[in-house]
């Protein structure tokens, strides 16, 4: 089957098939010996074919800025915030940001204990929280690696150093 262009759908074909039935092929209007060029069908289905082609065109292009509002857009009821820093979308941004966030982590000069720097979510304030023995099970290699470079550490002892940080902020809280 040989690839028909995107305006030939079906209803479309109808369309054309009924408007040559109806003419036989003459003036679409019916007259007898019509001698106006634009009446004549296969003048008259080319511009209706660019009719087609045009509101094809329209209709992709409605769909795209749909499609591009929908990407871009920021999942807020437009109405009652009235932009995205009023008072009740700057709760809702607070609400979703984490207590806090691991920022590095070090070994103190002074007890030669690994620490970890700590900033609360949602603020400047930074805390140095004491890590005791949680470095403890891994390689002198590994933890190095963790301090210097910021490397990943397994999964039991960074669920211990989360839950020790945890803990530390939500005491600073209180």
């Amino acid at each position: 089957m040989a690839n028909l262009p995107k305006w030939s759908t079906p209803s479309r074909q109808a369309v054309l098939v009924k408007l040559f039935v109806d003419s036989g092929g003459f003036c679409v209007f019916g007259h007898k010996n019509c001698p106006i060029d634009s009446h004549h069908y296969e003048v008259y289905i080319e511009g209706l074919i660019e009719d087609w082609q045009a509101e094809d065109r329209l209709e992709a292009s409605l769909d795209w800025q749909a499609e591009r509002k929908a990407m871009h857009s920021l999942g807020e009821t437009r109405l009652p915030l009235r932009g995205r820093w009023n008072n009740i979308a700057r709760d809702i941004f607070h609400d979703k940001q984490p207590l806090f966030y691991i920022e590095a982590m070090g070994i103190s000069g002074l007890t030669l204990k690994p620490f970890a720097r700590v900033k609360l979510g949602s603020s400047y304030m930074r805390l140095y929280v004491d890590l005791g023995d949680s470095l403890k099970p891994i390689s002198k290699n590994k933890r190095r690696k963790a301090i210097r470079y910021g490397k990943a550490l397994p999964k039991a002892v960074s669920d211990r150093i989360a839950e020790l940080v945890k803990l530390a902020v939500r005491d600073y809280l209180k």
